[in-house]
């Protein structure tokens, strides 16, 4: 395990121990998902810390004869860690993407851990996870709708969310197949707005009507393939370099790029194309620390003073709660 993974861990467990006295190893290593080896080899990392000086009196004093762990004169970092703005808010991105699948179950306990997480992590938190998640009031009749215009042959009438540019348009759409992508289900149809086939997220959907008229898209229109993914750019989009850490590389399996480069120590910089600013700038304040824009300039500048807003603010609320 790496020195990156392996910090936070002992930031986690010094408070944890400090809270909870007379805590045994095994109880100790099966929260943390540890072995007891690993527990004992941190515990003896932390037995070796403390304030500069580094003289008895200054070093955290940890033991764990008999299986029972206490710990002293560790008080400077007996507070536990709080999350950070980036952190909070892939944590409440993955909640509410999670609380959106279909085969999910436990809703109720899940919107109770969103609502706990989201007062607990701040309102700036909650401001910057807004930007990289927007929740829409879909339809439940999406399904059921789609599959009757499927069978029956019929065009739909949508009011359809488009997260890229915030806004609801209405849409006539010839349906040609429903998919399902990453646990989220699809239409391909053929467009009349975009003129064009196009792929609609059912959850996406605000409202949909089947029209009494016969679905005829285009006789060379074919169904967007959706094997390599969902996002597919155009060569007219806006090109755009990224720098990622290793915590960042998950943008270049998840979305084509067209360029890829290793710069060392498992970062990379790839080079994508968008279809507008919006988007890049929701990706780009998910990654947070894990990457950063290289160029355009224009829109490094535009994330840098989204993230001073969300930061300015996420400080602000914590210092009156303070």
């Amino acid at each position: 395990m790496s020195t990156a993974d392996r910090l936070p861990r002992l930031l986690a467990l010094v408070p944890y121990l400090m809270s909870h006295p007379g805590a045994q190893v095994p109880e100790v290593a099966k929260i943390f998902g540890l072995s007891e080896k690993q527990l004992i080899d941190d515990l003896q990392l932390v037995w070796m810390c403390g304030l500069p000086g580094h003289t008895p009196g200054d070093l955290i004093d940890v033991s764990w004869d008999g299986g029972e762990i206490v710990i002293d004169n560790a008080d400077t970092i007996a507070r536990p860690l709080r999350l950070g703005v980036d952190e909070a808010s892939a944590l409440l991105v993955a909640l509410r993407m999670l609380a959106e699948m279909p085969e999910f179950g436990e809703r109720d306990a899940l919107s109770r851990v969103i609502a706990k997480f989201e007062q607990a992590a701040g309102e700036g938190a909650a401001t910057v996870s807004s930007q990289v998640a927007v929740e829409v009031d879909a339809t439940p009749d999406a399904l059921p709708a789609v599959n009757e215009a499927l069978r029956r042959g019929r065009r739909l009438s949508l009011r359809y969310y488009v997260p890229g540019r915030d806004e609801i348009t209405p849409r006539e759409v010839d349906p040609m197949r429903l998919v399902v992508v990453d646990g989220r289900s699809y239409l391909s149809g053929w467009c009349y707005r975009a003129e064009a086939v196009r792929l609609f997220r059912l959850d996406r959907m605000l409202s949909v009507e089947v029209l009494d008229v016969t679905a005829a898209p285009p006789a060379d229109a074919v169904p967007d393939e959706v094997t390599p993914g969902v996002f597919r750019p155009s060569p007219t989009d806006e090109l755009v370099e990224l720098e990622l850490t290793p915590a960042g590389r998950w943008v270049a399996e998840y979305y084509p790029c067209e360029h890829v480069e290793e710069l060392g120590e498992g970062r990379l910089r790839v080079a994508l194309r968008a279809r507008d600013q919006g988007w890049l700038l929701r990706l780009a304040l998910r990654l947070g620390d894990t990457g950063r824009v290289v160029s355009p300039v224009s829109l490094a500048e535009t994330v840098r003073e989204a993230a001073a807003a969300a930061l300015s603010r996420y400080e602000s609320v914590s210092g009156r709660a303070g």
